[in-house]
């Protein structure tokens, strides 16, 4: 090999890294190539190896744009995906229209919708005025939405709170604003607001 052609491969390797995310990089609402189909990210389980020198394996679990169907694929984290080229825009939720949620381009107000179907896992998390949200569009229509790192909901029911109860105490079920449960700290009274981390549904903090 010349000179010219290691080096030549070296940018190659160096673009891919920069356009193509690894398997370790994927998120919930990605639009990826898979077999030459267009797909989104829905689940991504991590799988820690159990035997010393195993590599982490991320089973994800894809909906294909157009038809729907589910498919999932196990891949090591340093594999590469080829991301479908989608715009992403900025958007606030609007409201709910029966089946379908409405979001609205922060700059050109344009509305966009998409079927309660296409994003349940995210639903839980979303409350009326929430923004910094992404929309994924591909050919101008809504597929996928990007959540904010945190959410901050109101706790609407939970056992009393523990006097005396830290942090670093036992957790207990707290129901908040949107319907979802998650775990709380025992010091946590009902009414109180705060913040869900949106990739795990963990509690982070009082807002």
């Amino acid at each position: 090999m010349t000179l010219v052609e290691y080096n030549t491969l070296i940018t190659l390797y160096n673009w891919i890294v920069q356009v193509m995310p690894k398997a370790s990089e994927l998120k919930k609402g990605m639009v990826v190539d898979v077999a030459d189909e267009p797909y989104v990210v829905r689940d991504i389980d991590i799988r820690n190896p159990s035997s010393r020198g195993a590599s982490t394996l991320y089973k994800v679990r894809f909906n294909h744009l157009k038809t729907k169907q589910k498919r999932d694929e196990s891949f090591k984290g340093e594999d590469f995906l080829k991301e479908v080229d989608c715009e992403r825009i900025q958007v606030q939720y609007s409201y709910k229209d029966d089946d379908n949620y409405v979001f609205m381009n922060n700059d050109t107000f344009e509305q966009y919708m998409i079927n309660v179907s296409d994003i349940e896992d995210s639903i839980g998390y979303i409350h009326d005025g929430l923004d910094h949200i992404v929309a994924v569009l591909l050919d101008q229509q809504l597929v996928a939405i990007e959540l904010p790192a945190a959410v901050v909901l109101e706790i609407t029911e939970t056992s009393p709170g523990i006097k005396g109860a830290t942090a670093a105490a036992r957790t207990k079920p707290a129901t908040l604003s949107t319907g979802i449960e998650v775990q709380v700290p025992e010091y946590i009274e009902s009414g109180e607001v705060i913040k869900v981390n949106t990739d795990t549904g963990k509690f982070i903090s009082r807002a």
